[in-house]
């Protein structure tokens, strides 16, 4: 048995790559061909390339600033008259993350072999994402790389400055949690226990709420290492569960409920899907491609489902603000009128572009505003904290005095 790399399409015109092993390429097709796909393109993966995808396996990701710089550069080398390979070769010198050098070299080589940009990027998924593959494809069928790479360059940008602001908003937050998370432990594991063997000497009665603490405390004490085992699990696992749809369904409910978290989700999630459509139609992509495409690039599970929706109905012959307008629950009734105008105007790619740097603003001062609401309610909480601590063991100590007077 061989393995092959493979790209297939079915009779509705969905495309679907990866790899393979079968006795021979007439095994392949037929594999495929029960899954209810054709094949369109096959090439044998050697054990060169399987060692090197192993080797590169445990290499950190380029980041998404060393993406922006890379795809500016290659654009700035294209327009400047040097071919794709040279330019490739020449920014392979100036690349730091291991992981990303390997990749472009590799893909300089299969160029050089005689495969397009867009196939050779196809090899490399976790790095050249599903949009930047078929953005790609898009310039080398028009004719314009260039103008394709300047977008893809605009667009990782504005996801850049878009993601910076949203973590920033959230690091406070974070940071004072973890804290109090940390705090809670050492007092519940350390402090309560020792209290508590001070207080039984004494013998005094105690109210409800040390009774409460106390038992939290010889609670966690006996079982600290359960405990530490159990949030290793859960934070190592998280990621394998949320690739599995049951689970990633319920989390993107739950964060969609959530106030002001919610709010983010969606405008991000609208600034993201607007400024790649328009991407997409200003390159020339046919609008229900355009929305399959997009719908990949979406982390959040029902703005995929919606936007994979949309492209199965658009073919048919139906408008996309008709379709998302059955998605009320995240999409606004703004968004939808953008959409119509857009139909009604001919004007799609600007109306998204108009209706993404709106939504991004939008994203931006939520964020803005988050820090704002969010630190007088963690004073809050903290002070809660803390004041139920102290009554609860100020209490008791305060009975002591009184029985001894």
């Amino acid at each position: 048995m061989k393995e092959y790399f493979f790209r297939a399409k079915s009779f509705d015109n969905k495309e679907k790559t990866g790899y393979l092993k079968a006795r021979d390429p007439s095994h392949l097709s037929e594999i495929l061909r029960k899954e209810g796909f054709f094949l369109v393109e096959f090439r044998e993966s050697d054990e060169k390339l399987n060692n090197k995808r192993l080797r590169t396996f445990f290499l950190f990701s380029p980041s998404l600033k060393d993406k922006i710089i890379f795809t500016r550069n290659l654009q700035l080398m294209i327009s400047a008259g040097l071919s794709l390979s040279e330019s490739l070769s020449a920014l392979c010198l100036q690349l730091k993350n291991e992981k990303f050098k390997k990749a472009v070299l590799d893909v300089r080589d299969r160029l050089i072999k005689g495969e397009s940009f867009s196939q050779a990027l196809s090899f490399y998924p976790d790095i050249f994402s599903y949009f930047f593959q078929n953005m790609v494809k898009v310039g080398e069928e028009t004719g314009n790389l260039e103008g394709a790479l300047k977008l893809l360059a605009e667009q990782m940008e504005k996801e850049k400055t878009l993601k910076s602001q949203i973590t920033g908003a959230l690091i406070y937050p974070a940071v004072v949690i973890l804290t109090l998370f940390f705090v809670f432990i050492i007092m519940m594991v350390f402090v309560i226990p020792k209290l508590a063997f001070t207080f039984e000497e004494l013998g005094v009665e105690l109210p409800p709420s040390t009774r409460f603490l106390i038992f939290l405390g010889n609670f966690f004490a006996n079982n600290w290492l359960i405990f530490i085992i159990f949030f290793f699990l859960l934070f190592f696992s998280f990621p394998y569960l949320y690739r599995k749809e049951l689970f990633k369904k319920l989390v993107d409910k739950i964060v969609l409920k959530i106030p002001f978290i919610s709010s983010i989700v969606i405008q991000t999630n609208l600034s993201f899907i607007s400024y790649n459509l328009s991407s997409l139609i200003e390159a020339g992509l046919a609008l229900p491609h355009s929305l399959d495409i997009t719908s990949k690039t979406l982390s959040n599970f029902y703005f995929r489902q919606s936007l994979s929706k949309a492209s199965e109905e658009v073919k048919k012959g139906l408008k996309i603000s008709e379709v998302l307008k059955n998605f009320s629950g995240i999409y606004p009734s703004t968004f939808i009128q953008m959409l119509k105008v857009g139909e009604e105007t001919g004007r799609m790619g600007e109306i998204l572009l108009k209706s993404a740097n709106f939504y991004e603003e939008e994203a931006t001062n939520i964020t803005r505003n988050l820090s704002s609401v969010i630190e007088p309610v963690m004073i809050l909480l903290v002070g809660l904290g803390i004041g139920f601590f102290a009554i609860s063991m100020i209490q008791p100590i305060y009975s002591v005095m009184n029985q001894i007077r």
